[in-house]
């Protein structure tokens, strides 16, 4: 589930749709949670469905670190890419804002660190000197974004937190023991997904959001 205070836009006619905030989001905010909404398919379930959803759940599913695609049950899954996001997944199944989200700004995700399974062009961005997200993004670049979530943890308990309650009971302990530093904070690095050989009669298809 994406945040309350966030609606879905028509951005512009190259970008389509994305979700923006309604409200300050403040840094360190829980932004997305996974919850009973979203769907889980397997690739090998994938691999059996019509060419029509194939080429929906392609365009709007992102893979999990099993390997599994992900279909969010709401407008999350509107969120565009941007090597430069607002937001930064976890390994609690949640993303925190890396920076404050003002009223009328996108909410971001680097789709690197969503498990492309193809390398595929972006739009250049100022500030980036990136071009392609590629598979192994979260390999290289995992320890940028761990910094940034170490940053936004930092502001974690001084911050209101409506999707907490959404957060799975195992994870929600693991991400208030990391806020209050009594633990160390997992590395996204955990949500790299190591391809396996799927046996079916065609290639499963794959998707960021």
């Amino acid at each position: 589930m994406i945040h309350p205070d966030t609606e879905l836009r028509f951005i512009s006619p190259e970008i389509g749709f994305g979700v923006v905030a309604t409200k300050l989001i403040p840094k360190g905010t829980i932004t997305w949670v996974f919850d009973s909404l979203d769907q889980i398919i397997t690739p090998e379930t994938l691999a059996q469905m019509d060419p029509l959803q194939k080429a929906y759940l392609d365009k709007y599913c992102y893979r999990d670190h099993n390997g599994d695609y992900v279909l969010c049950g709401d407008h999350s899954r509107f969120v565009n890419h941007s090597f430069r996001s607002s937001c930064v997944s976890t390994a609690y199944d949640c993303e925190l804002a890396v920076r404050d989200i003002h009223p009328g700004e996108e909410l971001t995700d680097d789709y690197g660190y969503l498990n492309p399974s193809e390398p595929f062009d972006c739009l250049p961005e100022p500030g980036s000197s990136r071009t392609q997200v590629l598979p192994d993004d979260l390999l290289n670049f995992h320890a940028d974004w761990d910094a940034q979530l170490l940053d936004a943890f930092a502001r974690f308990n001084a911050v209101e937190q409506p999707l907490l309650q959404l957060l799975a009971p195992v994870h929600r302990t693991q991400v208030l023991a990391v806020a209050a530093g009594q633990v160390p904070m997992a590395s996204i690095l955990n949500c790299y997904y190591h391809a396996r050989e799927i046996k079916t009669d065609e290639p499963a298809t794959s998707r960021i959001p």
